[in-house]
């Protein structure tokens, strides 16, 4: 299994892959706290620095060039210094922005976190989550139709900020399969309606048990509920996330794995779940089967949490990963 591992991540330098979605300016404000505010029972942050990171979609690119491939970008932002803030981030990491679209309407989201000794205080959203005009959406689904040939794969990052609604996914998905292209979806919980006959979802627990009104802490529970996203959306895979308990993976016939945690240690699970659509798509993309992509997705995942922030994978870290947990 390492060596099919191994050689499914080196296959990751010749995948491209179109992402669309939200995006997002994560904004981390590093400080210490050393007492209590007199005005009310809060922290009092002594601020000792400020970060950007690109965050939603705009992470999932991320991290696929952190993995090595290549990326193409397509979203909304403002016309504002947040959405110059996040271009500017974004090109820093050499990812391609054509594809993102200024609307003059809405601002850009952004998420600021506070963080104190390693421990996050508080986060603060700036955003809209106003629908989207169908003519901005449309300079999209004319930007995905120019690059479909040029890559391997489609993928969704759905955040619930007004890009993806069921019309123009519609659009998006009679594209990829007329080009018979991976289309890959990390869902809102309730957007679920929205993605049919999909590639593969991956859900967490919560999102699994909002989107089918069925419990989930059981161990029966966790598998009646996503055999029922399997069926239901006729996806081809359901990928589960579980947190501290891994990961659940439902195919086609009842076929469920448990691919258990690989984390030493959990520090933030910011950006955990764009990691593992990244790498899951990309290794799609490069030949493999589905549990083998669930195996590296869940050692990706395993890596990030253990950071601090909005973190990626590295290409390197993935591959010692590999190494690590198959000695």
């Amino acid at each position: 299994m390492p060596n099919i591992l191994n050689k499914i991540v080196s296959g990751f330098k010749k995948s491209k892959v179109l992402v669309i979605g939200d995006l997002i300016l994560d904004e981390f404000i590093w400080g210490d706290v050393n007492r209590i505010s007199p005005e009310a029972p809060v922290p009092v942050v002594k601020v000792n620095s400020q970060s950007y990171l690109p965050g939603g979609a705009a992470n999932v690119a991320n991290n696929i060039v952190a993995l090595g491939a290549e990326v193409q970008l397509a979203g909304i932002i403002g016309n504002d210094n947040v959405g110059r803030l996040l271009i500017k981030e974004l090109t820093k990491r050499s990812i391609d922005t054509e594809g993102v679209i200024k609307d003059e309407t809405r601002p850009t989201t952004l998420k600021t976190r506070i963080i104190a000794h390693h421990q996050q205080v508080v986060r603060i959203d700036k955003e809209s989550r106003d629908h989207i005009s169908g003519h901005i959406l449309n300079q999209i689904v004319d930007f995905v139709k120019a690059k479909i040939n040029d890559v391997d794969a489609i993928l969704i990052e759905d955040y619930g900020k007004g890009v993806i609604n069921p019309v123009f996914l519609k659009k998006i998905k009679a594209i990829a399969q007329r080009h018979k292209k991976i289309i890959t979806v990390d869902p809102k919980e309730d957007h679920f309606s929205y993605y049919q006959n999909l590639t593969v979802i991956t859900p967490n627990r919560y999102e699994a048990q909002i989107a089918t009104h069925m419990k989930n802490d059981t161990e029966i529970g966790l598998n009646k509920c996503g055999l029922h996203l399997l069926n239901k959306l006729k996806c081809q895979a359901v990928l589960m996330t579980l947190g501290e308990e891994g990961m659940h993976l439902f195919e086609k016939k009842n076929k469920i794995t448990h691919i258990p945690t690989t984390a030493q240690e959990v520090f933030d699970v910011s950006g955990a779940g764009d990691t593992v659509i990244a790498t899951l798509t990309l290794a799609l993309s490069s030949g493999a089967k589905m549990k083998e992509a669930a195996l590296l997705a869940n050692y990706a995942a395993g890596i990030v949490v253990g950071k601090v922030g909005t973190a990626i994978c590295y290409f390197d870290e993935l591959k010692q990963k590999i190494k690590s947990q198959n000695r």
